[in-house]
C-alpha cells in the first residue's frame, strides 16, 4: 500500500536535509572561527537547525513516512570543498562568513521550492516559519560578511 503523503514527505526529507547540512555548515564555521562572538553566534545557529530539522523529522513520521537523518552528497561535497579551500586561503572571518553565507543561499532556495509546492496548511506554517529563520540567518550572516569585507 503506497502512502498517499509520498510528495509531502519527499518535500520534507529534502528539507531535513537542508537543515542537517546548515547544522553541520555552522559546526564547521564555529570550529573554523577564532571570534568568541561568531564562534558563538554559529554554534546558536547549527543549534537552531538541528532543532528545525527535528520538527521536520516527527512531522515526517506523523504521515507515516521515514524521516531523512543525514546530510546530502551536495553538502558534504561543499564541506570537504571548503576544508580543500581552506588550506589555500586560510580561515579568516572573511572566507567564514562567505561559505556560511554561500549555505544560506542553498537553504533559502530549497525553502522557496518546498513553499511553492503542494502542501497542507498545517505542514506551509512550519516551513514558511522556518523558511523566515533560514532568510534571518542569511542576512545576519551577509552584514557580518559585509563588515568584515570593510575591515
Amino acid at each position: 500500500m503506497s502512502n498517499p503523503n509520498k510528495e509531502v514527505i519527499s518535500v520534507l526529507n529534502d528539507l531535513i536535509e537542508t537543515s542537517k547540512d546548515g547544522q553541520k555548515g555552522f559546526q564547521t564555521c564555529a570550529e573554523d572561527i577564532k571570534n568568541a562572538e561568531l564562534k558563538a553566534l554559529f554554534v546558536k545557529h547549527a543549534q537552531e537547525c538541528g532543532e528545525a530539522a527535528a520538527e521536520l523529522q516527527r512531522e515526517v513520521r506523523a504521515l507515516g513516512g521515514d524521516p531523512e537523518d543525514s546530510t546530502s552528497v551536495a553538502g558534504d561535497l561543499h564541506r570537504r570543498w571548503v576544508d580543500v579551500k581552506s588550506l589555500f586561503t586560510g580561515k579568516d572571518e572573511e572566507a567564514v562568513l562567505n561559505e556560511a553565507e554561500r549555505g544560506e543561499d542553498h537553504a533559502i532556495k530549497a525553502y522557496k521550492e518546498a513553499l511553492a509546492k503542494p502542501l497542507p496548511a498545517n505542514i506551509y506554517a512550519i516551513v514558511e516559519r522556518q523558511f523566515h529563520g533560514v532568510q534571518r540567518n542569511h542576512d545576519q550572516v551577509k552584514a557580518l560578511r559585509n563588515i568584515a569585507r570593510a575591515s
